[in-house]
This record gives C-alpha cells, sequence and structure tokens, in this order.
C-alpha cells in the first residue's frame, strides 16, 4: 500500500545563528576542538554571542531537519517528529518547515524555550557549533509510539539522539513496528565518540544507511585515513554505507559493491554547515525515488555543493527550481 508521507526526519527542530568569526575568536572564547559541536547551555550561547563583533544570521536547521527541508524542497512528502519550544524561535521553526511543504502535525511541543545553535563559521568555511537543545532535549520515550511513524515509507534519524540512549532506541523501536526503512547520521565525531560501545549494534541491528562524515567514520574505525576500509566496515554492519569526504567527493557501499561519486567543485564556498545534511538529503530523494546508488550519490554531491555556497544550512528558495531541473 502507498504510504502518504516518504520521509520523516526526526531528531532536534533547532534554530541556527550564524556568524563568521577568525580562528583567533575560537581560540579565546570558545573551548573545545575546532570543527566540531558540543553541547551548552542558553546563558553560555549567550556569553559567546557578547563578545561577538559579527552580523549574525538566523535560519532553521538542526541535522535531520536541514535533510527533511531538503527533501520537502525536492517535492516528496515529508513530515518531522521532535519538540518544538513555546517562544517565538519555535513558531518561526514551525512555520518556515510548513511554507516549504513539510507536514507539521507530528511535532511535540514542550514547554521550555526552543533549541538554539550558534554556529561559527571560519575563512577556512569549516563550521563550530554550540548547542542548546532547549525544549528537543526533554523529548521523552514515552511520548514516541508507532502512531508518529504510521504512513511513512523512512525514517531518518540525526546522530545527536545518541546522548539520549533510551530516546533512540524507542524511535528505532517504533519506526521498525511501522515498517519504516531507517537511516542514521552520525552527525559529529564527539557523538561517535561518545556512542562507540553500542553504536556498532545499533547500525547491525536497526539501521539501513549510515552517513558518515571521514571524521565520524574514522571515529569509529581508528582506520587513520583508509577511508575504503571505513566504506567496508560500516557495511558490513548495515545496508548501505556512505562516507563522505568533502572536497574528495564520497564513497557509498553496498556489500562487496563500492562506488567512488565525484565531488561537485565550487569556486566560492562560503560555510560547510549542513552540507552533509543536504547530502543526505539528496541521497535519499534518490534513493525513495527509485535511482541506483551513483546516481543517489551525484544527488548528493549537488544539494552538499549548493549548500556550502550560502551561509548556514537552508538553500535559497529561487535555487531549489534550478536544482529540481538538475535531478529530473
Amino acid at each position: 500500500m502507498e504510504k502518504p508521507f516518504k520521509l520523516i526526519g526526526v531528531g532536534s527542530p533547532v534554530v541556527d545563528t550564524l556568524a563568521n568569526v577568525d580562528d583567533a575568536f575560537l581560540a579565546a572564547h570558545v573551548p573545545g576542538a575546532k570543527g566540531g559541536m558540543e553541547l551548552v547551555s542558553a546563558d553560555a550561547i549567550a556569553d559567546i554571542i557578547s563578545q561577538m563583533n559579527a552580523s549574525l544570521v538566523q535560519a532553521p536547521g538542526g541535522s535531520a531537519g536541514n535533510t527533511a527541508v531538503g527533501v520537502a524542497n525536492l517535492g516528496l512528502p515529508t513530515t518531522f517528529l521532535g519538540k518544538l519550544g513555546n517562544n517565538e524561535t519555535a513558531d518561526f521553526y514551525r512555520d518556515s518547515f510548513q511554507a516549504i511543504g513539510g507536514n507539521i502535525e507530528r511535532f511535540k511541543v514542550g514547554d521550555a524555550p526552543n533549541g538554539h545553535c550558534l554556529s561559527m563559521v571560519t575563512p577556512d568555511s569549516q563550521r563550530t557549533m554550540r548547542t542548546d537543545l532547549g525544549a528537543a532535549m526533554t523529548l521523552c520515550p514515552d511520548e514516541v509510539a508507532p502512531e508518529d511513524f504510521v504512513g511513512v515509507q523512512h525514517a531518518h534519524i540525526e546522530g545527536y539522539l545518541l546522548f539520549n540512549r533510551d530516546l533512540l532506541y524507542r524511535v528505532l523501536e517504533c519506526a521498525r513496528l511501522a515498517g519504516c526503512t531507517v537511516s542514521l547520521d552520525l552527525a559529529s565525531f564527539e557523538v561517535v565518540g561518545a556512542a562507540k560501545d553500542i553504536l556498532a549494534d545499533i547500525l547491525r541491528d536497526s539501521v539501513d544507511i549510515v552517513f558518515a562524515n571521514e571524521d565520524e567514520a574514522g571515529a569509529f574505525t581508528d582506520m587513520g585515513e583508509d577511508y575504503m576500509g571505513m566504506a567496508a566496515e560500516l557495511a558490513s554492519l548495515c545496508d548501505i554505507a556512505a562516507v563522505k569526504l568533502g572536497k574528495n567527493g564520497s564513497l557509498v557501499q553496498q556489500g562487496s559493491q563500492l562506488h567512488r561519486i565525484e565531488p561537485l567543485v565550487v569556486d566560492n564556498a562560503i560555510d560547510t554547515t549542513g552540507a552533509g545534511d543536504l547530502w543526505a538529503a539528496g541521497f535519499l530523494y534518490g534513493w525513495l525515488t527509485g535511482k541506483d546508488l551513483p546516481t543517489c550519490g551525484r544527488y548528493g554531491s549537488i544539494l552538499g555543493a549548493e549548500v556550502v555556497q550560502v551561509m548556514g544550512g537552508a538553500i535559497p528558495a529561487d535555487r531549489w527550481e534550478v536544482i529540481r531541473g538538475e535531478l529530473a
């Protein structure tokens, strides 16, 4: 039977605040590794912003949110499971998702302010993120039911849920009970490090497609720069593994079959925020419409190359018609 929704994104519906900073600012004001994501308080984000001399841009964000928005903009029926807050930031997120054709009926609403991510972009286009999950963090396993996934073909889950293991296990259980296939984006090397003890079992038992960049795949496999080895190890655990290598393209493996996906080179990359999320959106659009894996990977490259040319993880509305033409 045809399902009304092709995809449900599952994760934290956070709003991004984006700012251009230099490496000296990160070193002086932002503890932790450049290029990663760490959970902090709302006050910590406000303190960092107070020390900036930069213009700020606001956009809907969140890893699974960016992917779901991409799939919706490509024309597939899409919905989302996550917890919004009780403030204007939440209204902004909900209205933005609905405006591009996303279904908003499966959002939960909490009593806390909405989740917020500060994404600091350095001149090398790398982004370093500090996130206060706000209401999104209050989503409880008992608020998730198989009914949330009814009528959905595929569930795309962000790896940040690995910080809340009980919630992730419940999401995976309910998705499977509803008959969904499942993809998991490993999200960041910090996430992989924190969840390494359970990650292999989750991939083996509950995931059909895994998305990882070279840092995440390296943190999981401890293989240095053996990217083909990383793809093979991940593909030994679930059906399809995609290892994204930035400017060097990507590797997609299913069983023993490895596909090299050539990169799309852009001259004006300014921000990598959302690049992996939009790559996953292009890939899943291809996969959900029956394309072969090299084509899925090419679609991922098209969207990933598009989003690095703008600040934030949102491709401008006027570009989507052009992109849909390229994928036709």
